[in-house]
């Protein structure tokens, strides 16, 4: 049984090293020549095959210190979503981008010194931040006016906003960045935004 639990975890690897290693190599996320990763390993600051920290539900083989910091969210009387704290992926991409954890607190690292700074922080006031955390659903599309409905309309990733943008119904930072860079767009966007068209995958403007 341990055996097959440890071939079942180096497969993990394998696959996530084949399928984001190339792409994020070379990328502001390619952490493995910084001084603070000793290691000198690509996937370790996020990720590890054992002793996963299980803090955030779906998150894979989490390795780093995961946020708990209380945000400001996105308010807007024009907003028809009821936005709540971040949760699901975007609390692991806050985890380094809300400039309250360090960089290098994986591991069971928790008392690193790398914060981020710059444009690279978005800080815990998401006030003026594109919303995250919230359910679009068919009902929202239909309330706001301005949305596509997220069941039919398709993403130009392969399927519906639904199937390829959401993540159990909510939209995410990872609806529109992929952590990975696997599009290799800039800003580690999902799909091109040149003529708006990421924006107005969602938006019917």
């Amino acid at each position: 049984m341990k055996s097959a639990h440890i071939f079942l975890s180096l497969f993990f690897i394998a696959c996530l090293a084949q399928v984001s290693f190339g792409q994020i190599t070379g990328t502001d996320h390619d952490f493995s020549g910084r001084t603070w990763n000793s290691s000198g390993e690509i996937c370790i600051v996020c990720h590890t095959p054992h002793n996963a920290n299980g803090a955030v539900t779906g998150a894979p083989l989490w390795n780093h210190q995961v946020t708990g910091a209380t945000f400001t969210p996105y308010s807007s009387t024009t907003l028809d979503a009821t936005v709540g704290q971040p949760a699901g992926n975007s609390k692991l991409c806050l985890s380094c981008h809300d400039g309250t954890v360090a960089v290098e607190n994986y591991g069971n690292v928790t008392n690193g010194a790398e914060f981020l700074s710059g444009s690279e922080l978005i800080g815990t006031d998401l006030s003026n931040d594109h919303p995250i955390s919230f359910s679009y659903d068919a009902t929202l599309a239909s309330t706001d006016g301005g949305l596509y409905d997220p069941t039919t309309q398709t993403s130009g990733l392969g399927g519906t906003i639904g199937d390829d943008m959401l993540f159990a119904g909510q939209l995410e930072c990872a609806s529109c960045h992929d952590v990975h860079n696997g599009a290799g767009y800039s800003n580690f966007l999902r799909k091109s935004n040149s003529g708006s068209a990421l924006c107005l995958t969602c938006h019917n403007k």
